[in-house]
Order: C-alpha cells, then sequence, then structure tokens
C-alpha cells in the first residue's frame, strides 16, 4: 500500500515537474500529456535540423593546404601536412618520401574532418641528406595533383 502510494506520488512530481516546463493552458491531465509530447516532438525535430546543418557545415569547410617541415636533430625531420581529404594523399605522400630516399619512423593520420599528418622521417643509408625546402615542395606536389587529379575525375 505504502509503495503504491509512493508510486503515485512520484508520478504526480513527474507530472507537475513537466507541466511547469511547457506552461499549460489546461488543467487536464491528458491535455498536458499531449502538450509534453508535442513540446518533446519539436525539441526533436529542431534537434534533427542542427544536426542536418552542422554536417552541411563539415561538408564545406575548406582547409588551406599546409606543408610544414621542421629539421629535429641531423638526420631526421618532422612533416605536418594539412589539406582537404579525399583521394589517396597519404598514399601520394609516403611515394614522395620513398622517392626522396626517405624513411617513415613514426607517422599519425586524421581523416575525420580534414586530412592531416605528423611524420617523423628519417634519411635513408644511401641517402645524403635532404633540404626541408625539397620535402616542403615534394609533398605540395603530390597534393597538388591529387586535387587536380580529383576535379577532373569530378568534371568528366
Amino acid at each position: 500500500m505504502a509503495t503504491k502510494l509512493q508510486r503515485r506520488t512520484a508520478s504526480l512530481r513527474k507530472l507537475h515537474l513537466l507541466q511547469t516546463l511547457n506552461k499549460p493552458k489546461s488543467v487536464k491531465r491528458s491535455c498536458s500529456i499531449i502538450n509534453i509530447l508535442l513540446h518533446f516532438y519539436k525539441l526533436k525535430v529542431k534537434l534533427e535540423e542542427i544536426q542536418r546543418e552542422y554536417q552541411n557545415l563539415l561538408k564545406n569547410i575548406r582547409t588551406p593546404k599546409e606543408v610544414k617541415v621542421e629539421k629535429i636533430n641531423g638526420e631526421q625531420f618532422v612533416v605536418r601536412v594539412a589539406c582537404n581529404k579525399g583521394g589517396d594523399k597519404l598514399v601520394s605522400i609516403l611515394e614522395v618520401f620513398d622517392e626522396l630516399g626517405l624513411n617513415v619512423v613514426q607517422a599519425r593520420v586524421s581523416c575525420r574532418h580534414f586530412f592531416s599528418m605528423e611524420a617523423i622521417i628519417g634519411v635513408g643509408q644511401d641517402q645524403k641528406t635532404s633540404d626541408m625546402k625539397d620535402i616542403t615542395d615534394a609533398v605540395l606536389k603530390a597534393i597538388d595533383e591529387k586535387q587536380s587529379g580529383e576535379q577532373e575525375m569530378l568534371v568528366t
């Protein structure tokens, strides 16, 4: 008997709380519940609209191409790359490193909203020390070729 009374008072308390949030025009319990459900539905629709707008904004984000190369010791460099995602940019960049005779010691890559990579590269045994400018130019060229190739495929 006591638990039934406790459940009833708890549900009445929750209903009263929902009524205060909804500011009902009617005192009837059924009208209040319908108004509350309508309010929740409107909130759900508004949330879906905000999520669609957020997704559209993410699609339209344009990240400028950025390549930074820093020398960390005599034989190693840190290469940071950021650009729009799409295509095989990672493969192109790794091919450039291979052509220059550079070995990737460690790398972190992310393609969530845009392509970003941070890699520690070392000069290979048979390769003489590369210049930071050469590495930057080669990586930028690889990114540009991939982006122009993707745009040509979209046009045709």
